[in-house]
């Protein structure tokens, strides 16, 4: 096969760090990791960088101009995901032809929906600016067969900034554990190098192009039993049964202070140790919402990493004195 130039915009990202390195183990590919920084810290010398800013028509135009492919893994608020999804999408539909595109939607463009959800279910993206930006630009992407679209769940491993790092500390302080009936939804998690090889296959096979896939586990554990699982690899069992006062507490009082400061103490490594527990979280925590990754086992022949081996390959990166900031 023809080395290909993929662009992978996002590339400073947490995801974004992964596409790139498994990129440039790739003898198919010649990776150009894009973004808003010269160059992203995890390059190593031999991959080309480039600073992009993913919002701006005229900078993606010309980052487009030799990339055969594209990967987009940008992260960050609402109007930043509708900004530069449009931007990318206007930038690629231009080219004659169009470059294979991957973009890397959420499993938060479901909004509310409960129970077993395939590709085929409808985005509703009423869970707040964030779930709605996800589903507007996947719905725009759907309109381009050149684009694929990647539906992840709660993406873990090594460097997550929310799922392994805060979350290990809230574990280890004891201010998260098991919620009883509010942990009882379902965490639909996936480690980060299976998000990043799907992506790489998804460019390898024409047959995904205009395609959309879950990403997950077949077999996803209710959040109280991720939270078990992971205190158990992090040394931290067994985990505290959190009552509704001491998660009221927290929501209402530790978590709000704590917020604030961070706001005014941005730097504090002793605010760092003590993250506060967000409202988003828990509803999620309460979130019933199964995701169906069977077409993502057929089409891309995906084999999801073990919880088990990926919780404890993460736990080792955490207790080694990983962050991810």
């Amino acid at each position: 096969m023809t080395r290909q130039t993929v662009l992978v915009i996002g590339a400073s990202g947490f995801i974004g760090r992964r596409i790139v390195r498994q990129l440039a183990a790739n003898q198919w590919a010649r990776p150009i990791a894009a973004s808003r920084r010269a160059a992203p810290d995890s390059c190593s010398e031999s991959v080309a960088t480039v600073r992009l800013d993913a919002t701006n028509s005229q900078d993606l135009t010309r980052a487009l101009a030799d990339a055969d492919a594209v990967i987009s893994c940008v992260a960050g608020d609402a109007p930043d995901i509708l900004d530069s999804g449009r931007a990318l999408i206007e930038a690629a539909a231009q080219r004659s032809p169009p470059p294979r595109l991957v973009w890397l939607g959420s499993l938060a463009a479901y909004g509310s929906a409960t129970g077993a959800v395939d590709e085929r279910a409808p985005l509703l993206g009423d869970l707040g600016p964030y779930s709605a930006a996800k589903a507007a630009i996947d719905a725009l992407a759907a309109q381009f067969p050149f684009i694929t679209r990647l539906r992840p769940g709660i993406v873990y491993g090594p460097e997550s900034p929310w799922w392994s790092d805060r979350i290990a500390r809230l574990l280890v302080a004891r201010r998260l554990g098991d919620l009883g009936g509010a942990g009882a939804g379902t965490c639909n998690l996936v480690h980060v190098e299976d998000v990043a090889a799907a992506a790489i296959r998804c460019l390898m096979l024409p047959a995904a192009g205009g395609e959309a896939f879950n990403l997950g586990s077949p077999s996803p554990p209710s959040w109280n039993e991720y939270f078990r699982l992971y205190a158990q690899a992090l040394d931290s069992s067994p985990v505290r049964r959190v009552t509704r006062a001491r998660l009221a507490f927290e929501l209402r009082v530790a978590g709000p202070a704590l917020k604030a400061a961070e706001k005014v103490f941005p730097r504090s490594q002793l605010l760092g140790s003590w993250p506060a527990v967000r409202p988003w979280l828990t509803t999620l925590c309460r979130h019933d919402i199964r995701m169906s990754v069977a077409k993502a086992e057929q089409l891309l022949g995906m084999r999801w990493r073990p919880l088990e081996a990926g919780l404890a390959q993460t736990a080792k990166w955490f207790l080694e004195g990983g962050r991810s900031s």
